[in-house]
């Protein structure tokens, strides 16, 4: 079932405004039990982490910055 435009657009808000910040409190919470990792491993992590939250929601955020018939926004 696809999402219509105001829908993903709704969507992506909650996920940016709501889901993020969460994911970041969850994603230190996590590490920090971790313990003393090494630097450059603890880097990777985050890195990692930093991009991975993103890949199951790429079809909400698909499209966006474009109207509903397809052309950019312009503001």
């Amino acid at each position: 079932m696809a999402l219509s435009y105001k829908a993903r657009r709704r969507w992506s808000l909650f996920l940016l405004l709501v889901w993020l910040p969460v994911y970041i409190v969850i994603a230190i919470s996590v590490l920090a039990l971790m313990g003393d990792l090494n630097k450059y491993l603890a880097i990777l992590v985050y890195a990692v982490l930093g991009v991975a939250w993103a890949f199951p929601f790429k079809f909400v955020f698909k499209g966006i910055g474009k109207t509903e018939d397809g052309k950019k926004e312009v503001e």
